[in-house]
């Protein structure tokens, strides 16, 4: 007796915690709304996911929990930005995801991977022919970034603007990457079209300074992005395909004059592809240089984004548990997307659910290459 009634009041206790309540979305049963953020860890040595992979994200699962892989290189030309991130683009790559996305499966969870194009966001040294990056212009960032060797760093390079005619040539590197991606075994696709990377690059204007077909209006600003949405569609089906969207964020010079347009506009023309999920960077989150993850006061919302998106709508930007709560009870979101907190609380929903401590998340350690230290070494509850 003394059993079931600990069972009614576990259930009684979920009910009252909205990011512990199950939610169907697409053809996927998720028992809980915690998601995983996507997050460079720069751990994957020479663009290879590595077996210590497999241990950081099974800590991370829980049955009927989604996951979604770190920013995973769509092309060894012109992609990449970061040292050690992953790509997808080789067999060999997709043989090593294989055992990670595996290991997710066991314990029960979903599993998407982000796939990403750098653009500009790089630097000649990370091109196999040492050749400029590329991007919606020529113009380049400010600042400096790490080079390959994770060590040094120089200023952001250059960029040559795709010609018009190149850009069939990148919506295919995704195309081809989203069908090794299901080849690896992952439950579907993120595509990156936030924070300063090449889609980004051309939805903001003041990044985008062309005269073609991709530059100017807002509609051709968002026709290559889109594009890639409709052949990655194409390739693995709609239920399978996500997206992630920053347009009021500023990362690495990315802002937008009107990104609350710039959101409906994307939002109401992903509707014609019937994606399984729009995420949302929320408009509090204003990253730049001298802070990377700042968060600002701002009477701007994600709502009207919201309200014309019609399939599942993530949320990410520095939630906690008490707002997390707030956004699935308030109709916010259906999902809510959590980094720094679940990569320091890899048994994080369990901690919502308890209401427990949570541990410190280690800045230092974000993007060092020990496959352990800052990575798997967080402790769960007793």
């Amino acid at each position: 007796m003394a059993g079931k009634q600990n069972t009614q009041e576990i259930n009684q206790s979920k009910q009252q915690i909205p990011l512990i309540t199950p939610y169907q979305l697409g053809p996927f049963s998720l028992s809980h709304r915690v998601v995983l953020a996507p997050l460079t860890r720069e751990r994957s040595y020479n663009f290879i996911p590595q077996p210590h992979a497999i241990l950081y994200y099974s800590q991370r699962t829980s049955p009927g929990g989604l996951l979604i892989a770190e920013a995973t290189g769509v092309s060894h030309v012109s992609a990449q930005g970061f040292p050690d991130a992953p790509g997808i683009w080789t067999e060999e790559q997709v043989e090593a995801w294989k055992p990670i996305v595996n290991a997710v499966h066991e314990k029960g969870g979903v599993f998407f991977c982000q796939i990403w194009h750098s653009g500009r966001a790089s630097h000649v040294d990370y091109q196999p022919n040492g050749q400029a990056t590329v991007s919606s212009t020529d113009r380049k960032i400010s600042g400096q970034i790490v080079l390959p060797n994770g060590k040094d760093v120089a200023d952001y390079s250059t960029p040559r603007a795709l010609k018009t005619e190149e850009i069939p040539e990148i919506i295919n590197d995704f195309r081809l990457a989203a069908r090794n991606v299901i080849k690896a075994g992952f439950d579907g696709v993120e595509i990156h079209g936030a924070h300063g990377y090449l889609l980004d690059q051309f939805l903001k204007d003041s990044i985008n300074n062309r005269t073609d077909r991709y530059g100017g209006t807002l509609e051709n600003r968002c026709r290559f992005p889109l594009e890639v949405v409709e052949a990655v569609v194409e390739e693995i089906g709609a239920e399978r395909v996500g997206i992630r969207l920053s347009p009021f964020a500023e990362y690495l010079e990315s802002s937008d004059s009107d990104p609350e347009g710039l959101g409906v506009y994307m939002a109401e023309a992903l509707n014609r592809y019937n994606i399984l999920y729009a995420h949302y960077v929320e408009p509090r989150l204003v990253t730049s240089f001298e802070s990377v993850f700042q968060s600002v006061a701002t009477n701007k919302s994600l709502f009207p984004i919201r309200k014309a998106f019609k399939g599942t709508f993530l949320v990410a930007g520095g939630y906690g548990r008490e707002d997390g709560n707030e956004a699935i009870a308030s109709d916010k979101a259906d999902l809510v997307v959590y980094g720094r907190t679940f990569l320091a609380n890899p048994d994080l929903p369990r901690r919502f659910e308890l209401n427990a401590p949570l541990n410190k998340y280690h800045r230092n350690t974000f993007y060092t290459p020990d496959p352990v230290v800052g990575y798997t070494d967080y402790p769960f509850l007793e």
